[in-house]
């Protein structure tokens, strides 16, 4: 295992609780069903890898159940009927809380990482 992977696995925690607010994002954006924001969400690049299917379906119904999103049958086109999941105005308070507790990670690992690389160098010329 490589640094890359090996940090890749004490990272997948933050990315596991994060699920949430991608796809709150995400319907932001647009309705959609749960097979268009499993591409979506591996498209954006949310994850380290593939999104894990049966993580995204517990979380939709989960919030689905918290009222943070609705969903409802659609007949599909060529298949069997699909739900189509809605972002509701309380899904829309999460989602801006999520944001600014993002914008405030971000500002403490950006300080991080600053600190990390005056290190670096501190060791680098040693």
């Amino acid at each position: 295992m490589n640094k890359e992977q090996d940090a890749g696995l004490h990272a997948a925690p933050v990315t596991e609780r994060l699920i949430q607010a991608q796809l709150l994002l995400l319907l932001a954006e647009k309705p959609a069903h749960g097979y268009e924001l499993i591409q979506r969400l591996n498209e954006a690049d949310f994850t380290n890898g593939e999104v894990d299917v049966a993580t995204v379906y517990r979380n939709l119904r989960r919030m689905d159940q918290e009222g943070l999103l609705t969903s409802r049958w659609e007949a599909g086109a060529a298949g069997p009927a699909r739900r189509l999941y809605t972002l509701t105005p309380r899904g829309r308070q999460i989602l801006k809380a999520w944001a600014a507790g993002v914008y405030q990670e971000k500002e403490r690992l950006e300080n991080f990482l600053r600190r990390y690389r005056d290190c670096e160098r501190g060791l680098d010329s040693s």
